[in-house]
C-alpha cells in the first residue's frame, strides 16, 4: 500500500528524494528478494543473485547513458571525497601538473586534497564574484601539459551548472565531479576521460559512488598506492574486490530500471528543465523581491538559489515553507537565503507548491 499521501517534499540538498515507485519496490521487497528468501541486506555480495543485481546495474547504467565499452564502470565506497584523492593518485603522476576549475565549495575541496598528492594549478575561478557563474573559456589559463582537468558540473551551494564543457586542451583528460547533476540530461561519455559521482542526490541512497572511466586511464596507480585507491583493482574484479555497498547497488539498479522505462534521460531532461525553470521564472516574476544568486547562464537546474530582501523575512519563509510540507529550503550558510533542490526524482507538482508560495507570501509581505 502506498503511503505517498503522508510524504512531504523534501527539498534537501543531499541525500536526496528518491522515485516513489522505487521506494514502494524496495520496502516490499526489503524482508526477502523475490525467489531468494532472504533480504538484500543480508545476501552474500559473492552470490549468483548479488552478481546478477551488480552487473545488471551495470549493464542498466551502460544502456541508459550510451556508455562506450572502452570505459569501466566502476562502484566504489567513500563518497566523492574519496574521489578527491583517488582521482590524482592514479591521474597525477610525479613531476606533472593537473589542472583545476574552481568553481564553489566542492571544487575546492577536490584542489586541497589533489595538493596532497601533486602539483595543482587552478586554470580558472569564479570566486572573485562569489561564485555566482561558472568562468567563461577566455578566462581558463592551462598549464603546459596537464595530466588532466578537473572540473564540477553542478555546485550545489551557490545554484550554478555547467550548460556547455570547457574545452581543454587536445588530448587531455576531463575529469567531472558530478556528483549534484549526473544524467539530469543525456551526456556524451566519450568527451571525458574519468566521471565520478556520488549516489545520494541523482543514482541512489548514499554509501555508493559511481566511477565512470576511460580503459587508458586505467593501471597508472603507482605501487605504493592503497589498494583501495587504485582503478584497476576494481576494474580488475567489476567492482567485488571487497565487500561493495550492496543495498546502494541493489537501489541503484531500481532507479535505472525506473528512468528507463520512464523514456530515458531526454525524458529526464525534459522535465527537469521544466521544473527549473517555472522557479527560475517566479524569481524573474517577482520585481527583484526574489533575487536569483546564481548569473542567469549558469543557473542550475538542480539547485535553485535566491534571496528575500531581508533575513528576517527568509526566516519567515522557510518557516510557513516547512509548515506547509515544504522541507528543507534553508539556503546553505555561505550564500544564506533559499536553496530548492529539484533533483531528477522530485515531483513537479512540489515545485507548483513552492511557486504559489512564492507568489502567496509576496502578497502578504511584499
Amino acid at each position: 500500500m502506498s503511503n505517498s499521501q503522508e510524504r512531504i517534499y523534501n527539498f534537501s540538498a543531499g541525500p536526496a528524494v528518491l522515485p516513489l515507485p522505487v521506494l514502494e519496490q524496495a520496502a516490499a521487497e526489503l524482508v526477502a528478494l523475490p525467489g531468494v528468501g532472504m533480504s538484500v541486506l543480508e545476501i552474500s555480495h559473492r552470490s549468483k543473485v548479488f552478481e546478477e543485481i551488480c552487473f545488471g546495474a551495470e549493464a542498466d547504467l551502460r544502456a541508459l547513458a550510451g556508455i562506450p565499452d572502452n570505459y569501466h564502470v566502476l562502484f566504489v565506497q567513500g563518497g566523492a571525497t574519496m574521489q578527491f584523492s583517488m582521482v590524482p593518485t592514479n591521474l597525477l603522476p610525479a613531476g606533472a601538473t593537473a589542472d583545476y576549475i574552481d568553481t564553489g565549495a566542492w571544487s575546492a575541496k577536490a584542489i586541497k586534497e589533489a595538493k596532497k598528492v601533486g602539483e595543482v594549478h587552478v586554470a580558472g575561478s569564479s570566486k572573485a564574484t562569489h561564485h555566482d557563474r561558472i568562468p567563461a573559456q577566455g578566462e581558463l589559463s592551462f598549464s603546459a601539459a596537464p595530466a588532466y582537468v578537473h572540473m564540477t558540473s553542478n555546485n550545489t551551494i551557490f545554484g550554478t551548472q555547467y550548460h556547455h564543457l570547457p574545452e581543454v586542451p587536445a588530448g587531455v583528460p576531463l575529469v567531472n565531479d558530478a556528483s549534484s547533476d549526473i544524467f539530469c540530461r543525456p551526456v556524451d561519455v566519450s568527451k571525458y576521460g574519468l566521471i565520478y559521482a556520488g549516489a545520494q542526490k541523482n543514482l541512489s541512497i548514499a554509501g555508493m559512488t559511481l566511477v565512470i572511466v576511460r580503459e587508458d586511464l586505467v593501471g597508472k596507480a603507482p605501487a605504493n598506492a592503497p589498494v583501495y585507491f587504485d582503478y584497476a583493482i576494481h576494474a580488475k574484479d567489476r567492482s567485488l574486490y571487497n565487500t561493495p555497498p550492496v543495498f546502494p547497488i541493489y537501489v541503484l539498479r531500481l532507479v535505472l530500471r525506473h528512468l528507463l522505462a520512464e523514456g530515458g534521460l531526454e525524458a529526464v531532461e525534459t522535465r527537469n528543465q521544466r521544473k527549473a525553470g517555472k522557479l527560475y521564472a517566479a524569481i524573474d516574476g517577482s520585481g527583484g523581491y526574489y533575487r536569483g544568486h546564481a548569473q542567469p547562464a549558469a543557473r542550475s537546474w538542480m539547485n535553485v538559489t535566491f534571496r528575500l530582501p531581508s533575513e528576517e523575512l527568509e526566516k519567515s519563509f522557510v518557516a510557513e515553507a516547512t509548515a506547509a510540507g515544504l522541507n528543507g529550503l534553508k539556503g546553505h550558510r555561505s550564500v544564506g537565503g533559499i536553496r530548492a533542490s529539484i533533483y531528477n526524482a522530485f515531483p513537479e507538482a512540489g515545485v507548483d507548491a513552492l511557486v504559489e508560495l512564492m507568489a502567496e507570501f509576496q502578497r502578504k509581505n511584499g
